[in-house]
């Protein structure tokens, strides 16, 4: 039984809304230098304004999966991405550094919302392929955000002007949800092949049967292992692009440009990979998709944990990167079958924030060790993630949940 696609309209608002959740991540490396000599700051100063916005985020998606079913997708997204707005045009017009601290906790604030509340709508309405896509957009609004900031800087316009044309972008696209509030409404959009690709009872549009209790829904060991398989999946992502340089100079001898094309080719797979296995993914199913993959990203992980010469730890990394590609959107697709279409929207919110928890803290951890001992350490400490990532991702779907009748 086919379901019908999702509305143009929405697809592409989330569409934007993922390329808009990237872009201020990419202004602030470029930018910083500028923002700290202007306001006579030092660098390490920054790392109160990513620890403030890393607070709200982690609040804001957390809170938007309990609060989503009272508020509705389109009102959160509308209110939420005006925050942003907001924020921006605090960092835009900020005299000191901490209007720019208390402006972070506003963003991240609005973007932990954001993409609670769309990863949550989208895991019941677009399939594996707008799910990989979505998200593949999102790197490209990381992307993007470096050049804009670089255009504003060169141009004379200053860091100030970059931060006020990704406002006025943010504002246009709260505009946009507001006006579509009701459209945001039905979750009768999706792919013509089920949520899973395997599971017919997961078809997303289905009427759910309201008011589960959020201690139910806490209490469920599905919850918490697949909390934190999301958690260990983010910072496998995160330390193999923040230490891989380093391994590949310093452990391996390549030299510095080559390194950096290296690492580049490492994103440039998880972007490919999205686009590609999106495809693949509603062919052959989320569920063994998702099983290649983390089987991929261990691998991946072991090839560049070998004493290897510098092309075997590149052919890891491209490795990881292109079996990670789906996970973090087939996790999220996947959610229902682990816990029940009445507990997903919470449990996607409790999700995203224990992968911004992982991104935070596992890296950080694992910085600390590759410091005090060797570069060397980067593929088995990947290795070990990998493995209790495949570990995490059993646990949580040991036994599904069955939804609600309705």
């Amino acid at each position: 039984m086919s379901v019908a696609p999702p509305r143009t309209s929405l697809l592409v608002l989330a569409y934007l809304a993922f390329v808009s959740l990237g872009l201020p991540d990419g202004l602030l490396g470029v930018g910083w230098p500028s923002i700290s000599a202007e306001l006579g700051v030092p660098t390490g100063a920054v790392g109160l304004i990513l620890t403030t916005g890393t607070i709200g985020y982690l609040t804001s998606s957390v809170l938007a999966g309990f609060t989503l079913a009272r508020l509705g997708v389109g009102r959160l997204l509308a209110g939420s991405t005006l925050l942003a707005s907001l924020a921006l045009t605090g960092y835009a017009s900020a005299p000191t550094l901490t209007v720019l601290i208390c402006c972070a906790l506003v963003l991240g604030l609005g973007s932990g919302a954001v993409d609670s509340g769309l990863n949550a709508y989208a895991a019941g309405a677009f399939g594996p392929r707008h799910m990989n896509w979505i998200h593949a957009f999102f790197g490209l609004g990381v992307a993007i955000g470096p050049l804009v900031m670089t255009a504003m800087l060169t141009t004379g316009a200053g860091w100030r002007w970059a931060y006020g044309v990704t406002a006025a972008a943010q504002l246009a696209l709260a505009t946009a949800f507001a006006l579509t509030v009701r459209a945001w409404r039905d979750r009768t959009g999706g792919s013509a092949v089920p949520a899973s690709g395997d599971d017919p009872a997961a078809r997303p549009g289905e009427p759910v049967q309201a008011a589960v209790r959020i201690r139910e829904t806490l209490r469920l060991p599905a919850v918490w292992f697949g909390a934190l398989a999301f958690a260990v999946y983010v910072s496998i992502e995160v330390s193999a692009g923040l230490y891989s340089f380093l391994l590949l100079t310093e452990g391996r001898g390549l030299p510095d440009v080559t390194a950096g094309v290296c690492v580049s080719g490492y994103w440039g797979s998880l972007f490919v990979g999205r686009v590609v296995q999106g495809l693949v993914a509603e062919r052959l199913g989320t569920a063994r998709v998702l099983r290649g993959s983390l089987l991929g990203m261990a691998a991946g992980a072991a090839l560049i944990a070998l004493p290897a010469p510098g092309a075997v730890t590149v052919a890891g990394l491209l490795i990881l990167g292109f079996a990670a590609a789906p996970v973090f959107p087939l996790l999220t697709l996947s959610t229902a079958e682990r816990v029940g279409r009445e507990h997903a929207d919470r449990v996607i919110g409790v999700q995203i924030g224990a992968a911004g928890l992982g991104a935070a803290l596992i890296p950080g951890g694992l910085g600390v060790l590759l410091g005090v001992t060797s570069s060397r350490l980067l593929g088995p400490a990947l290795t070990v993630l990998a493995v209790a990532l495949l570990a995490a991702h059993a646990a949580a779907n040991r036994r599904t949940v069955p939804s609600l009748p309705v």
